[in-house]
């Protein structure tokens, strides 16, 4: 298993309507010119009535369909709040299994619940627009503390110039003095429409690369990783157990109903021997 190879994860998150699709879409025209195999997850929102799920983001990404060396999936978060399914990290060892490297993640974009995407990236790139909203609205969805590099997409609108200075500023007041140098988030405006600034973004993107595995922080956070994912498989695996047993003991359903205690109930169900 460790000599399984393992593909570099690449973050993109933010608000609907950053064009995180077409920045990937041209990011992935980019990198097969450096003649690597590329792979997508592109995770979508399942509807809460229905179950399902458009889909769509893939449909952006059309011109790379027959590409042998792309491999582009949609995935479903299938309810989980942080934007990501909870089947991602086995798809991303999978395809570092069949030599895709690096492999992208694009969350659904639905604000504040997306921020899981830094949990699971080696890299996680936050994309902006300009006139998106001020500055308090990003510090209170987090998007400061997740970001590894900025992304101002729709560099060619009116505004861009604003938004990036606004984004240095608010940079600038997180800089504690005296405070050990660590990696200093870039930003890098590109218009995804014009294919520019995407090299610049590529390049930022393997020095942050070179960073974690220079500091050795890249290893540390793999190990960090692994023990979240396996809190995570736990978390599901009680769910499951907790509504296979009420849904087949009548008896103790109604007691939970007649007793109105959830947590007493839980602990008795996760004791039981399987």
């Amino acid at each position: 298993m460790k000599d399984q190879p393992k593909a570099y994860v690449i973050g993109f998150t933010g608000a609907p309507g950053t064009g995180k699709s077409s920045l990937v879409d041209a990011l992935i025209a980019s990198l097969r010119k450096l003649d690597r195999f590329v792979a997508v997850i592109a995770t979508d929102p399942n509807s809460p009535f229905t179950g399902g799920a458009i889909l769509g983001d893939r449909i952006r990404m059309q011109r790379h369909a027959l590409d042998p060396r792309v491999f582009i999936r949609s995935m479903g978060a299938r309810g989980h709040l942080g934007g990501l399914s909870l089947a991602a990290r086995e798809s991303i060892r999978l395809l570092g299994a069949f030599g895709f490297d690096p492999v992208i993640l694009e969350t659904v974009g639905v604000g504040q619940s997306e921020l899981e995407v830094a949990a699971i990236a080696d890299t996680t790139v936050v994309v902006l627009t300009p006139n998106l909203g001020d500055g308090v609205q990003m510090i209170k969805a987090g998007i400061l503390e997740i970001a590894d590099i900025f992304v101002v997409n729709k560099a060619d609108l009116e505004g861009h110039h604003r938004a990036l200075t606004e984004l240095r500023s608010m940079l600038s007041l997180s800089n504690v003095p005296g405070a050990p140098k660590a990696w200093k988030p870039p930003i890098i405006p590109t218009s995804a429409t014009r294919s520019e600034g995407i090299d610049e973004l590529w390049a930022a993107i393997e020095s942050h690369r070179k960073y974690l595995a220079s500091t050795g922080r890249g290893e540390r956070l793999a190990a960090e990783r692994l023990k979240e994912e396996t809190a995570e498989v736990a978390a599901e695996i009680a769910r499951d157990r907790v509504r296979r047993a009420l849904a087949e003991d009548p008896a103790l359903a109604e007691r939970l109903l007649e007793e109105g205690t959830p947590y007493g109930t839980a602990e008795e169900i996760l004791d039981r021997k399987r």
